[in-house]
């Protein structure tokens, strides 16, 4: 039977791929935002003229989204 990864390992094996396409490996900016999308990375570069790579794990933290813990699929934070 196969190991499974731990996510650690899945972080890696992502990075390698995407770093080896290309894509400069960013460090993730961790501050309350909607979605990785609205990162300063992607969000001020994808405004520019030139092309760029960038790959990163993207903590998200939205806290409205966890609210009251009614619900077991509202996660407080998630990675992206």
């Amino acid at each position: 039977m196969k190991q499974k990864l731990t996510v650690q390992e899945m972080i890696i094996t992502l990075q390698n791929f995407w770093s080896s396409n290309g894509c400069m490996l960013m460090q993730a900016y961790d501050t309350e935002k909607g979605a990785g999308t609205m990162s300063p990375y992607t969000f001020l570069r994808a405004i520019g003229p030139e092309p760029w790579n960038a790959a990163y794990v993207e903590p998200s933290r939205r806290p409205a989204d966890g609210r009251y813990g009614e619900n077991p699929n509202r996660l407080y934070q998630h990675h992206q």
